[in-house]
């Protein structure tokens, strides 16, 4: 029988997560087929459903649903407990296991943007949704001493603030509305700036005018494709240290890897997988489709969102 496991979202037709899952399962001879379904959050519930199934491993979640799931599986691992957000789904029998690797993946790509550097304590995250959630678990767990979360839906960023009350009790944890004058305050103080949102996926957007940018930030965009972003050119202009979702995305990934498989994940392959994307497009692996018979693709500007 060959297994199945899908990346549920909307949109996913530009995830590189299937050809990089692909080429893994591939690669240790694993009979498995990585599917992109395209799925609103009404069409969620029956999605998600679908993976009881026997012939399913599991599934990824990304962009907008990694908060949505949480209630549709059986049990939640401490991780995605602690976020609040799923992007990973593991069976057990009949049961489905929720499960969130973007912390740990998050984790590596922060290690690669600090370098040999002292680490930061003092973070501005743009975004209030399931990847936000992840990084702002991570910073918290690493010791940061001041967060700040900025959402265009200000509800949102308290909401968040909220969930992370008591784990954040030892430090400086809010919520500030996205308004420039307040953005450009903060940003003056931070070291270190994670783009946790979409704007960005379309050319030439970006959540931050270049002129807020300050030399010697750090700046992460968890948009991997474009790799470049408005925002990482503008920082990078800025002499400002630079980094894409890409790292974050390999690591998450090889950790899904593992727990629908049993296997260690064969990174290099991944890795390549990754490069051959960017380098000569995803071909038709963004063109599978769901169980139903619907297309993952979606409209052509449109890119993976972040973590995914």
């Amino acid at each position: 029988m060959t297994h199945r496991v899908v990346l549920i979202g909307h949109p996913v037709a530009h995830s590189f997560s299937g050809a990089m899952q692909q080429a893994a399962f591939d690669a240790l001879g694993i009979d498995a087929r990585y599917e992109l379904w395209d799925r609103r959050q009404i069409e969620l519930a029956d999605a998600i459903a679908q993976l009881r199934g026997e012939d399913f491993l599991g599934a990824n979640i990304t962009i907008p649903h990694k908060e949505h799931v949480v209630p549709l599986v059986d049990r939640l691992t401490d991780a995605a407990q602690a976020t609040g957000a799923v992007n990973v789904i593991s069976r057990e029998g009949k049961k489905l296991i929720g499960h969130n690797t973007d912390v740990l993946g998050f984790k590596t790509a922060l290690d690669k943007l600090v370098g040999r550097q002292k680490m930061p304590r003092y973070a501005v995250v743009l975004g209030a949704g399931g990847a936000a959630r992840a990084i702002v678990d991570a910073l918290i767990g690493n010791g940061f001493q001041r967060v700040v979360i900025f959402n265009r839906h200000l509800h949102r960023a308290e909401a968040l603030v909220k969930h992370f009350n008591r784990s954040a009790a030892h430090m400086d944890l809010r919520a500030m509305p996205w308004h420039e004058s307040v953005l450009e305050a903060e940003l003056s103080k931070t070291k270190v700036v994670i783009n946790a949102t979409s704007v960005g996926m379309v050319e030439g957007e970006t959540p931050i005018p270049a002129e807020l940018l300050l030399p010697d930030l750090m700046v992460m965009d968890l948009i991997y494709n474009p790799a470049q972003t408005q925002l990482l050119k503008d920082a990078a202009a800025a002499h400002c240290s630079t980094m894409n979702g890409e790292s974050m995305l390999l690591q998450q990934g090889a950790h899904s890897f593992e727990l629908w498989t049993g296997k260690t994940a064969p990174m290099d392959v991944m890795q390549a997988e990754l490069d051959r994307a960017r380098e000569h497009g995803l071909g038709q692996l963004s063109m599978d489709t769901g169980a139903d018979g619907s297309s993952g693709a979606s409209s052509p500007d449109q890119a993976a969102g972040p973590s995914a």
